[in-house]
C-alpha cells in the first residue's frame, strides 16, 4: 500500500524542542488522518537538528465511498418540518425516499483520493504546530521555530504539490551542513531518504545518533584506560545537537581535579556540553593526597579529560577541536575555582545571617525564619528516628546556609551538595556534613532515599515544614499544578517513612509543625484547634500513598480500605495493604469478600427498615441450624485470634484467622435463612453477621473494596 513521506526542514531546532516537536508531529497527523477517515499500517515520526520527519506506511489511495441513510419527517408532516430536513440534509424534496409514508434521504458520499487531502492536512499541521517559542520571517504569516526552508512531501512515490507562504513541495532534500555533498538528494521513498542522508551524513533517528555517540566515546576512552560517565540527560541534548555526532576525547588541567566533581562534571554539562570520565579502575592515583582536601570518594573521582560531542569528522582526528574545548573549560573551571576558594573565606554564619534578608515565602517569613523552624521540628523528630537532637538541630540550621554561598548561586543544582563539602573543609563531624548534603532527598521516585538517623531526621523536618506550611496558607496542589513541589515532597516524606520503618503518625507530625509555626499568629492555633490541617494533610497523604503503591502494582481501594480505620501510621497502613493484597488474591479471600459484601447488603437493608440488633449471640437454641452454630464459634475463635494478630502488627496472621471463616460464612449462606419468620430467630442471625462485619473490619473496612 502506499507511504506518504513528509520532512519540514528549517534552520537548527533546539535540542530541548526536537523530541516534543517529533511527538507533538505524530499526534496531530494522527488525529486529521482519523479525521480525514484513513487508516494505515504505520506511523513514525523522527526529531533532529534541522528536520521533522514523518513517514506513514500503509495508507490507502483513497477514502471509501461512504452511504449514510437519515430518516425524516413523515410525507404528511407540515412544510416546516420538511425544510429543515431538506436544508439538513442539502437534498430536494424528489431526492427523498417515502417507505410506508415516512421520508429517508440516502447521502451517497464519493470517495476522496488522499494524494488530495495532503496538502490541507500538511498546512493545518505546520500552522496550528505548538512550538514553545516560535518565529515570523519573510513576507508571510507563518510562525515556526526557525525559518522553513523545505518542505518534502511524496505519496506513493510522487510528489504531493502544494504551496505555504511560498515554500513549493518537493521531493528534495539537503545532507550535512559541512559533510555532505552539497547537492540537493532527490529521494523516492523512506527508504532511499533515509539512505542518501546517510550517505551525507546525516542520521535521522535520535535513536541511532545516541548509539553512536555512545560506542565512539567509550572506544575513545577506552583507549585511553578511562571511563564514562553516563549521563542520560545530556546524552538526549547532545544528540539533538549534532547531525553526525563524532565524540572527541581531550585533556583538562589535573589541578582543576581539586574542585569537588560535582562541581566539575556540572561546568562540563551545563556551558560545554561535555562528558565527564572517570578512570576504569580505583586504582589511587598521585592526585589523591590533593583530592582528599574535597573528601571525594574514590568511586567518584573524575580523570583529567572530557568527551566533547563534534558535528564533523575532522581530518586531524579532532586534536584541534579538543585543544580549544580544552582551553574554554579551562576559563569555566578557574571560575567554579574561585566561587570554591571565596566561599571557604566566608563560612557558615555570614551565611546563615544573609538568609534573613531571603524571603521564603511572603505568608511564611524568611529563609532564616524558615530554618529555624526546621531544627525545632528535627530536635523533636531526633528521638523517633534513633539521631541526637542536639546534633539534628545543628544540621538542620546549616542545611540551607549553601543557599547564599557563590558556587550555589552559580549552581542552584548544587544546593545542599556543596553545604556538605563546606561543612566537611570546615571541620564539622561527618554525620552533619551527610545530613547537609543529603537532606533535600529522596527528590524523585528515582532518587535514593537516606539512611542515617542524622540526615532522616534532618530530612523528614525540611518536607513536613514545606507541607504543612503551604497547607496552613491555603497553597494546596489543585490538578496538574502544584508551584510548591507539594507532591513530590509527600511522596519523599513516605519513603523515607517506610524505606527506614520510621513509626511516626502523620497527624503527630503534623502538630509538631504546628508547634513549630507557633509563632506565625493565632491563624496556625486556629487551624490546630479545629483538626482541619491535620486531615487534609492526612488525606493528601493517602493519595500519594496510593500512587505509590499503585506504581508498585498494589490497588488503591486497599489504601483507602486501611486508612478509613482512621490509622496514620504509614509503615502500618503499607503493612496492611501488602497483606490484604496477598491474602484477596486467595480463593479465601475472594470468597470471603463475597461473603462479606453479602452481609453488608443484608445489614443495610434492615438497617433501612430500622434498628439492627446487637448484642450476644445465642447457641444451642432447639432448632438451631448446624451451620449457624458453627459460625458463631468460628467468628467468636477468629475474633480474638484477628485482635491479637492485629495488636502484634502480625498481619499475615490475621490474615490467616480471616481464613478460616471463609467455610463457616459460605455454609451459612448456603444453609440458613436469614429473615426467619421467628422474630428471635432472625435477630439471632442478624447479630451473627453484624459480628462477621465487625471482625473483618479490625484489618481493613472490606466495604471499600471493589469486586
Amino acid at each position: 500500500m502506499p507511504q506518504l513521506l513528509l520532512e519540514i526542514f528549517s534552520e537548527e531546532i533546539p535540542a530541548r524542542m526536537q523530541q516534543g516537536a517529533a511527538r507533538d508531529l505524530e499526534r496531530m497527523a494522527t488525529e486529521r488522518l482519523k479525521a480525514a477517515g484513513l487508516t494505515w499500517e504505520a506511523l513514525t515520526t523522527f526529531g533532529g537538528p534541522r528536520r521533522l520527519t514523518l513517514v506513514v506506511e500503509g495508507l490507502p489511495a483513497a477514502t471509501a465511498d461512504v452511504e449514510e441513510e437519515l430518516k425524516g419527517p413523515r410525507a404528511s408532516a407540515p412544510p416546516q418540518a420538511l425544510e429543515g430536513f431538506l436544508r439538513k440534509t442539502g437534498l430536494a424534496r424528489e431526492q427523498l425516499e417515502d417507505r410506508d409514508g415516512v421520508l429517508f434521504a440516502v447521502i451517497r458520499r464519493q470517495g476522496q483520493s488522499t494524494a488530495a487531502m495532503i496538502p490541507e492536512m500538511v498546512d493545518q499541521i505546520i500552522r496550528a504546530f505548538p512550538w514553545p517559542k516560535s518565529m515570523r520571517w519573510g513576507t508571510g504569516t507563518l510562525r515556526w521555530v526557525r525559518p522553513i526552508k523545505r518542505i518534502l512531501a511524496l505519496f506513493d512515490g510522487a510528489v504531493v504539490p502544494f504551496d505555504i507562504d511560498g515554500i513549493q513541495s518537493d521531493a528534495l532534500t539537503e545532507g550535512h551542513r559541512f559533510m555532505g555533498s552539497g547537492e540537493v538528494l532527490r529521494v523516492s521513498d523512506f527508504s532511499d531518504y533515509r539512505r542518501q542522508l546517510e550517505t551525507n551524513y546525516v542520521l535521522v533517528d535520535v535513536a541511532d545518533r545516541k548509539l553512536r555517540i555512545l560506542e565512539q566515546a567509550k572506544a575513545a576512552c577506552a583507549e585511553r584506560g578511562l571511563k564514562l560517565v553516563d549521563d542520560d540527560g545530556l546524552l538526549d541534548e547532545v544528540a539533538g545537537l549534532a547531525e553526525w555526532p563524532t565524540p572527541i576525547a581531550g585533556d583538562m588541567d589535573p589541578q582543576f581535579l581539586t574542585l569537588p566533581p560535582e562541581v566539575i562534571r556540572l561546568s562540563m554539562k551545563v556551558h560545554q556540553k561535555y562528558f565527564a570520565v572517570r578512570p576504569a579502575t580505583s586504582t589511587p592515583s598521585t592526585l589523591d593526597a590533593d583530592q582528599t582536601s574535597t573528601f571525594v570518594e574514590v568511586s567518584q573521582r573524575l580523570a583529567p579529560n572530557f568527551v566533547v560531542v563534534a558535528n564533523v569528522e575532522a581530518t586531524d582526528g579532532g586534536e584541534a577541536l579538543a585543544a580549544g574545548n580544552s582551553r574554554v573549560l579551562s576559563a569555566r573551571l578557574n571560575d567554579a575555582r574561585f566561587f570554591w576558594d571565596e566561599d571557604q573565606k566566608v563560612g557558615f554564619d555570614a551565611w546563615l545571617e544573609r538568609l534573613k534578608g531571603v524571603t521564603f515565602h511572603a505568608k511564611l517569613g524568611t529563609m532564616a525564619e524558615r530554618v529555624e523552624r526546621i531544627a525545632a521540628l528535627a530536635r523533636e523528630i531526633a528521638p523517633l528516628v534513633g539521631a541526637d537532637p542536639d546534633k539534628a538541630a545543628e544540621a538542620a540550621r546549616l542545611a540551607k546556609a549553601d543557599l547564599a554561598s557563590g558556587m550555589v548561586g552559580e549552581f542552584p543544582e548544587l544546593q545542599g551538595i556543596m553545604g556538605g563539602y563546606y561543612a566537611r573543609a570546615f571541620g564539622l563531624p561527618h554525620d552533619i556534613a551527610d545530613a547537609v548534603r543529603d537532606h533535600y532527598k529522596p527528590q524523585g521516585p528515582a532518587d535514593t532515599v537516606p539512611t542515617a538517623p542524622l540526615t532522616v531526621a534532618v530530612a523528614l523536618a525540611d518536607k513536613l515544614d514545606t507541607l504543612v506550611g503551604f497547607f496552613a496558607i491555603d497553597e494546596k496542589p489543585t490538578g496538574s499544578k502544584d508551584p510548591f513541589a507539594l507532591r513530590r515532597a509527600a511522596l519523599g516524606v513516605i519513603r523515607l517513612m517506610l524505606d527506614n520503618d520510621i513509626r511516626l503518625p502523620i497527624g503527630e507530625t503534623t502538630i509538631l509543625v504546628h508547634w513549630a509555626h507557633g509563632t506565625l499568629g493565632p491563624h496556625w492555633h486556629r487551624l490546630l484547634d479545629e483538626g482541619s490541617l491535620k486531615y487534609d494533610v492526612q488525606d493528601f497523604f493517602a493519595d500519594r500513598l496510593k500512587v505509590l503503591l499503585r506504581d508498585q502494582g498494589k490497588r488503591h481501594d486497599l489504601v483507602d480500605a486501611v486508612f478509613a480505620l482512621g490509622d496514620d501510621d504509614l509503615v502500618r497502613i503499607v503493612r496492611r495493604v501488602e497483606a490484604l493484597d496477598a491474602f484477596l488474591a486467595t480463593d479465601d479471600g475472594a470468597n470471603l469478600l463475597a461473603g462479606y459484601k453479602r452481609a453488608s447488603n443484608i445489614l443495610r437493608a434492615e438497617a433501612r427498615k430500622g434498628e439492627v440488633p446487637t448484642g450476644m449471640i445465642q447457641t444451642g437454641l432447639p432448632g438451631q441450624p448446624e451451620a449457624e452454630t458453627a459460625l458463631a464459634f468460628a467468628v467468636a475463635s477468629a475474633d480474638g485470634q484477628v485482635r491479637d494478630a492485629v495488636e502484634a502488627e502480625d498481619y499475615a496472621a490475621a490474615m490467616t484467622a480471616l481464613a478460616a471463616l471463609r467455610g463457616p460464612v459460605d455454609a451459612f449462606f448456603e444453609g440458613v435463612m436469614v429473615n426467619s419468620d421467628v422474630a428471635a430467630e432472625r435477630d439471632n442471625r442478624l447479630k451473627l453477621l453484624g459480628q462477621v462485619r465487625d471482625v473483618t473490619n479490625r484489618v481493613a473496612d472490606f466495604g471499600l473494596i471493589g469486586g
